[in-house]
């Protein structure tokens, strides 16, 4: 063995920040090209390779989705009725929506 335990064949070692210098050039390199092509590669592959797609939308979601039960119980009825009527138009939005189709 040409070195002892403990013992590096480079004294030296790497260069002070040099991994990081590359992580940075990566990074802004592959920021650049999805800059550049991002969205049309994402079309590309939702249509495609669904399946893929589907796995980096998956990816993406948070593993645990923390969700705040709002009671009506605490909302003021002005509040309620500008839920009721935001939902109303929603669904009056939606049914022209599909006669258009």
């Amino acid at each position: 063995m040409p070195w002892q335990p403990g013992q590096s064949g480079n004294p030296a070692g790497r260069p002070k920040g040099s991994r990081h210098k590359l992580s940075e050039a990566f990074i802004a390199a592959l920021h650049a090209d999805f800059v550049q092509h991002g969205a049309c590669a994402i079309q590309r592959v939702r249509e495609e390779r669904p399946a893929d797609y589907l796995k980096a939308v998956a990816s993406i979601i948070p593993k645990e989705l923390h969700v705040q039960n709002a009671s009506l119980e605490d909302m003021s009825d002005e509040e309620l009725m500008d839920i009721i009527a935001l939902l109303r138009s929603q669904i009056a939005k939606g049914a022209g929506e599909a006669t258009e189709h």
